[in-house]
């Protein structure tokens, strides 16, 4: 009877324990004409909880920033990884997404048991995983991935505007805005863009047809 009343406190303290760890995963930037598309994978500490999280896209870009960096300081172990565009014009923007996914759970530095992925796809991973359609406004970890990729992303736009000022990264972001489509007529593409989607791809064809 003494060891078993004593056991229960042990397993309590295991709770954290990487056998019963769960990862949340998302992307950010499948459907711009431009840059990397972007996957996280969070494992949250539940005695060390975030107020707030929710699909970044619901958040203000200083809400996200906020919750960025709260949630790296919180969270057991967080991963962000890319595929490049040379990448995504290879295998195409699906498992270029599903290629920075897999990278992302690799690089997490504790093994998960399960991973949660927003959407409806899987990466090959060697980890149980399930699909969650709109997962990133239900899970939590599914939350703060999302969050992490786009905060991830949308750094990179602001530093690249600093190089191609002329496309207006850090407005669009890279999404074929009215103002991004104009400076890709003025300017062509940049080594940035995305061959193979279809703005681009139709700006391409006529910079490359005889006159």
């Amino acid at each position: 009877m003494r060891s078993a009343k004593f056991s229960l406190p042990e397993q309590h303290c295991l709770q954290w324990h990487p056998p019963g760890l769960v990862a949340g995963v998302d992307e950010a930037g499948r459907g711009p004409l431009a840059g990397p598309v972007v996957a996280a994978a969070v494992i949250l500490d539940d005695l060390h909880p975030i107020a707030g999280l929710a699909d970044s896209k619901k958040l203000t870009a200083a809400r996200r920033e906020a919750l960025f960096d709260e949630i790296r300081a919180k969270a057991l172990c967080c991963s962000i990884a890319e595929a490049s565009v040379e990448e995504i014009d290879r295998l195409n923007i699906l498992q270029a997404t599903l290629l920075a996914m897999r990278r992302a759970v690799l690089g997490l530095r504790l093994k998960p048991v399960m991973v949660l992925v927003d959407g409806n796809r899987l990466p090959v991973i060697d980890v149980p995983a399930e699909a969650i359609v709109k997962g990133d406004a239900l899970v939590p970890a599914i939350s703060a991935a999302s969050i992490l990729a786009k905060v991830h992303r949308d750094r990179w736009c602001a530093q690249v505007h600093a190089q191609y000022p002329e496309y207006g990264f850090a407005g669009h972001k890279g999404y074929g805005t009215a103002a991004h489509l104009a400076a890709l007529r003025a300017h062509g593409a940049s080594p940035l863009h995305r061959s193979t989607f279809a703005p681009v791809a139709q700006l391409l064809h006529r910079h490359e047809s005889p006159a």
